[in-house]
């Protein structure tokens, strides 16, 4: 079976700096997976290439079969791929539907048309207002995205995410500055959003890495040092070693308080 996402000995430099350096990953279908590492490891840089903000200096980035590496951002996102950002990334000044009706416009054909009055567009009401009921914001349907808490922005910009109906979602650090109990929600949240879809995450909570991957790469310094399950990654050594000396026991544990 083809991989969703396929990376062959991916590399990256900035001027003579090698700052990916030789990155291999194979993430199959409906796969939940997440990317870990320490602060500098590489992980959002990965990432960028993923989507389509950098160019790989060489190697081979694939998505569902196609090569995408060095592709613009816009191109990769029409074939199927979709991320979120470490800082929220929604208009401030729309509404919660305003916001996922943008989301779903060019996914329904309409592009750049302006000849078409929005509020006339009934497949695009509906498709807004389906995310809208899946990530539980209908009460907030006409509230201004810039006066919603935190975590219902973050829950915004999950649902403009998968408003398109990308098939590949990437989400770097969706629960980054959340209570324990926004964490869960949140966690929740993605799971049903990306129920039958292919994710990969960049996360730096430990519960809800082991909480959602079905299986975990670990990036150090450029390079996956292991791919396995997460109870086999919690147990490799080297990547113990990786986290200098804090066991990612310690490391779920510590997030959850």
């Amino acid at each position: 079976m083809t991989a969703a996402l396929e990376l062959n000995d991916v590399r990256k430099k900035f001027g003579p700096t090698e700052i990916i350096r030789g990155v291999n990953l194979s993430i199959p279908k409906g796969e939940r997976h997440a990317l870990i590492g320490p602060n500098g490891a590489g992980k959002s840089t990965t990432f960028n290439l993923i989507s389509g903000r950098f160019a790989p200096t060489s190697g081979s980035v694939r998505l569902n079969g196609h090569e995408i590496g060095g592709l613009q951002p816009f191109a990769i996102n029409r074939m199927g791929l979709s991320r979120s950002f470490q800082i929220t990334n929604i208009f401030h000044r729309l509404s919660v539907f305003e916001n996922l009706r943008c989301a779903v416009l060019w996914s329904l054909g309409y592009k750049y048309s302006f000849w078409h009055r929005l509020s006339a567009l009934r497949d695009a009401r509906e498709r807004a207002d389906e995310v809208l009921e899946l990530i539980g914001m209908h009460h907030r349907r006409d509230t201004q995205a810039g006066l919603l808490t935190y975590a219902e922005q973050r829950a915004l910009e999950i649902g403009i995410t998968i408003a398109g109906g990308a098939d590949v979602i990437l989400l770097d650090e969706p629960t980054a500055g959340m209570s324990r109990s926004e964490s869960d929600h949140a966690v929740e949240l993605i799971r049903k959003v990306t129920a039958g879809k292919t994710l990969v995450m960049v996360e730096h909570d430990m519960s809800v890495v082991f909480g959602l991957a079905d299986r975990i790469s670990v990036l150090v310094y450029g390079e996956v040092i292991a791919t396995d399950t997460p109870q086999a990654i919690r147990n490799n050594r080297k990547v113990k070693e990786a986290y200098l000396g804090t066991t990612l026991d310690e490391a779920a544990t510590e997030g959850a308080h």
